[in-house]
């Protein structure tokens, strides 16, 4: 049986069902194939659980630190279990809504592993495998146009195979049943920045195992320094440098042998390595859709593959495996469908968001990339220690940090890099993502008027120094 749409899209995660709505939203009729539930990793094993038991961790903090307030709590224990099945209401919700708003624009949704057939030919297996053995019958979908978005899974690290039990993805860190007494995070990138800050504040022992020379290694320098003292303060040992050889099990945990002959003994291994495309489920060999050597779909600016009428979005290609840049990535896939002719998807300006405590967000260029790309530039940093709001919610730890463009008379000009961490700069950074996208100038920022009091008055403090006429600073 074939079925005939203007689009196929192929995979149900932020990519995918952005393209679908998008283009339903453009009046093309669309079928949307998903393997397993819409929402995709990050919905369901990724973004949102995480951040939601993020939230627990920072409730914990916040009764634990009740006593300065005035406000006698006592000391706070976690019902793990609580907190699971609130994170899962909060999925099941979204992933109803989701499946709502997909209903209504009339995407049709076809449960099932998609693998393109040829140009302009998607066969949809129901099994979860692709393999179409005692799977049911075989649907096929025709469209003049085909998005591939099929997502990404963990990384792995040789010695260390997910057993669920003792060394852990992230997809069973956030389907725990009980925390253990310890814990090494392998990763001291974003995701395992966010992990070792959940299970420290929720009563884990955690030690940081990164290989290179600092924890954030995309961040801002001074950024990652305030995070690594932040961690360490809290008593989470953080190690760089460090090479992961193997591990030895125990009945209950593991020994890892580390480089120089040096050992540890925890309850749990969390491998946080970053995730891998799964674009061997899409079936491309010998149709034309080139793959890089990563697995990683070959695209130009709008997503077009080797292969006329094929497009790929999200985790699948080698860009930054964000949500929201998949999102992005799927308008302009769509847009150029249409034949609007989109702009590309900047990406060395896309906003980053990383929610450990403390919270790390940026845009742009920071000091070291700017400079290593030959930019001439001038810094300013201000400390959340001095603005009001910080104090009063006992969050004085953190800064944030604007990198201009120096002009031909010395000054500064182009804002070209925002960072920041500390509290809340998740939904700090949307001004400082303006402007660096907008290539406003520091006098030009400078001259809005920023609210008092708020967290968001350290960026304008920040901006203004670089006029040469801040006012605390």
């Amino acid at each position: 049986m074939t079925q005939e749409f203007d689009v196929v899209v192929v995979g149900g995660g932020p990519g995918g069902y952005a393209a679908a709505l998008y283009a339903a939203a453009a009046d093309l009729s669309v079928a949307l194939v998903e393997r397993d539930r819409v929402g995709g990793t990050c919905l369901h094993r990724g973004c949102i659980p995480a951040k939601e038991l993020l939230e627990t961790a920072a409730v914990a903090r916040t009764v634990a630190g009740a006593g300065a307030y005035g406000i006698e709590a006592g000391s706070p224990t976690v019902d793990l279990g609580a907190s699971m099945a609130r994170k899962q209401q909060v999925v099941d919700g979204l992933w109803k809504g989701l499946e709502g708003l997909l209903k209504r624009r009339r995407v049709s949704i076809f449960p099932g592993t998609g693998t393109l057939a040829g140009p302009g030919r998607v066969e949809v297996c129901p099994g979860g495998d692709g393999s179409g053995e005692d799977a049911g019958e075989v649907q096929v979908l025709e469209a003049g146009n085909v998005i591939l978005a099929a997502g990404s899974v963990p990384r792995t690290i040789p010695g260390f195979d997910i057993d669920g039990r003792v060394v852990l993805s992230s997809d069973e860190v956030l389907a725990m049943s009980e925390l253990p007494e310890s814990a090494a995070v392998i990763g001291g990138g974003a995701i395992g920045c966010e992990f070792a800050s959940l299970l420290a504040d929720l009563g884990v022992r955690v030690t940081v195992l990164e290989g290179l020379p600092k924890i954030l290694p995309g961040c801002d320098g001074d950024v990652a320094t305030v995070v690594r003292r932040s961690f360490e303060a809290r008593g989470i040992d953080v190690r760089t440098g460090v090479e992961v050889r193997g591990h030895t099990p125990g009945s209950e945990g593991t020994v890892i042998e580390l480089g120089g002959g040096e050992s540890l003994e925890v309850a749990r291994v969390v491998v946080s390595v970053g995730r891998r495309p799964r674009s061997e489920t899409l079936g491309l060999d010998g149709t034309g859709v080139e793959v890089d050597d990563r697995g990683f779909v070959k695209v130009d600016q709008t997503g077009r593959t080797t292969l006329e009428g094929v497009w790929a979005v999200g985790d699948v290609v080698a860009t930054p495996q964000l949500a929201h840049v998949g999102f992005a990535e799927a308008i302009v896939a769509v847009r150029d469908v249409l034949g609007e002719h989109p702009l590309p998807v900047q990406y060395d300006k896309v906003p980053w968001c990383i929610y450990c405590h403390p919270e790390v967000a940026f845009a742009g260029h920071s000091e070291e990339s700017a400079r290593q790309a030959g930019l001439d530039v001038v810094v300013s940093s201000h400390r959340y220690r001095g603005n009001g709001r910080a104090l009063i919610l006992g969050e004085p730890e953190g800064l944030v940090k604007v990198v201009a463009l120096r002009g031909a008379d010395g000054r500064a000009g182009q804002i070209v890099g925002v960072h920041m961490v500390g509290p809340w700069v998740t939904e700090q950074l949307g001004q400082g993502y303006l402007a660096v996208n907008w290539e406003a100038t520091v006098d030009e920022v400078a001259a809005l008027v920023q609210p008092h009091p708020t967290l968001s008055e350290t960026f304008g403090e920040a901006v203004m120094a670089l006029t040469g006429r801040g006012l605390h600073g």
